[in-house]
Formats: structure tokens, sequence, C-alpha cells
């Protein structure tokens, strides 16, 4: 597999097909990053502007991150934007791949319900976080990046990250305690 760097600078020698195989290779974390930030209905326009923003913002990637980190600090730009310039609206939940309870035929289809229905309600909490807020779980928690690869992207000092990382979890897990009977969480 050809290194992100050759890829960025075969783009910028005007080779599209290069920027191609860098979406290819990058859009799936983009998209669920966005679609935990906006939610699902907002996600592929939200993951089409930070490709475009990418884009026309490569002769500016000086390298010093890796290009993921570069491209998710733009991708959790536009998706803050997108936050602040959506009207308010009724919340709507995200909902599983429709073939996801398929995978295992020995589930049953209560369970499967259930296991949806709480996969929704966690959906509703994480986007009644704050945006920042959000942006901290959904990178740590849900994408798995290092506490250096989230201050490369929220462009804050690792401690920053830490600390805010913290109270994140703390307001999230109040949230989650409004409904202790499907979190089972102790009072």
């Amino acid at each position: 597999m050809e290194p992100d760097e050759n890829l960025i600078e075969r783009t910028l020698q005007g080779e599209l097909t290069a920027f191609e195989q860098l979406v290819e290779r990058h859009r799936a974390i983009v998209f669920r990053v966005a679609a935990r930030i906006v939610g699902p209905d907002d996600a592929e326009d939200v993951t089409q502007d930070a490709f475009l923003r990418a884009f026309h913002r490569l002769d500016q990637y000086r390298g010093t991150a890796t290009f993921r980190t570069w491209l998710l600090q733009i991708t959790q730009n536009t998706a803050l934007n997108a936050l602040a310039w959506a009207r308010r609206r009724p919340t709507e939940t995200a909902s599983e791949s429709p073939d996801a309870a398929d995978r295992d035929p020995i589930r049953q289809p209560a369970t499967a319900l259930e296991d949806r229905e709480r996969q929704q309600r966690l959906e509703l909490k994480l986007r009644a976080l704050r945006p920042e807020y959000r942006s901290l779980v959904v990178l740590r928690d849900l994408e798995g990046l290092s506490y250096n690869e989230i201050a490369g992207v929220l462009d804050m000092p690792i401690g920053s990250v830490k600390g805010r990382l913290h109270r994140a979890r703390g307001e999230l897990i109040e949230l989650l305690r409004n409904n202790t009977y499907d979190w089972e969480l102790p009072a």
C-alpha cells in the first residue's frame, strides 16, 4: 500500500486518481466521526465537504502530523460548523445497518431489537453532549485515537484533551444516569 505522503505528492502534481485513493483509504473513519458529531442524516454532506476542503488545502499540509490526523481535524471543524449552522430540529436516531442483526443467525429477534434500541438511545445521549465534548468522546472512545492524535486533531495541548475528556465522560454518565434501567449504572 502506497504511503499517504506519496499520494499527497502525486495529487499536488495534478494526479487526481491519487486523491481518490486517499478518499477511499480514509472515507470510513471520516464518515464515522462526522456521523457521530452531526448525526447520520448530515454525515454524508459533512464527509464530502471535509474531503473537498482537504483537497483545496492539500498544499497547506506540512506533514507535522499524520495525514489522517490532519484530515480528522478538518472533519471535526466541518462537523462543528455544520452544527452551528443547522437549525434546531428534533433529534433523529441513528439506525444500525439493516443486515447487522443477520450476521449472527443464533440471535433472537427480541435481543437484536433491544440492542438496536439501546444503540439508538446511546446515539441520542451522545448528541445531547456539547459538540466539543462529543468530538472528544467520539475520537477517543468510539474511534480509538490516542491522546496525541486527538491533541493534533483538536489543536490543543494533551493535558487539555485529558481534562476535557474527563469532563465529557462525566457529562455523558450523568445523561446516561437518567436511564439507569437501560445502562445499569450505580446511582
